[in-house]
């Protein structure tokens, strides 16, 4: 079952324009494990390992601890909501710290 601050590789499918594509990691964000194994949804941010150098951008090591191959970014402004069928498997986890930035990123875009 996927958790809050969990990575997992997500089939987003096919985008529309500057939409995250196919299948790349994604930051589990919500909902909390209390909604339970069958709420059909989780909210998501998608990765990226393009360095854009943006303050929305969250970055993450590739480790043992994360399970990705390369040095990526969470791109806090692209949060969606997807169906639990498109998570593929789980990579990792991040760690509290990482969770806490992208938390107050998420809160200033929502103005919180």
């Amino acid at each position: 079952m996927a958790s809050v601050d969990d990575l997992w590789l997500v089939d987003f499918g096919q985008p529309y324009p500057a939409e995250p594509a196919a299948y790349r990691p994604a930051l589990i964000l919500g909902p909390p494990d209390t909604f339970g194994p069958r709420f059909p949804f989780v909210i998501v941010t998608p990765l990226t390992t393009s360095r854009r150098g943006l303050s929305l951008h969250i970055e993450v090591e590739a480790n043992n601890q994360t399970g990705l191959d390369t040095t990526s970014y969470i791109q806090c402004e692209l949060v969606r909501s997807i169906n639990r069928n498109r998570l593929v498997h789980q990579l990792g986890a991040v760690t509290p710290d990482i969770s806490n930035q992208v938390t107050t990123v998420i809160k200033t875009l929502l103005n919180h």
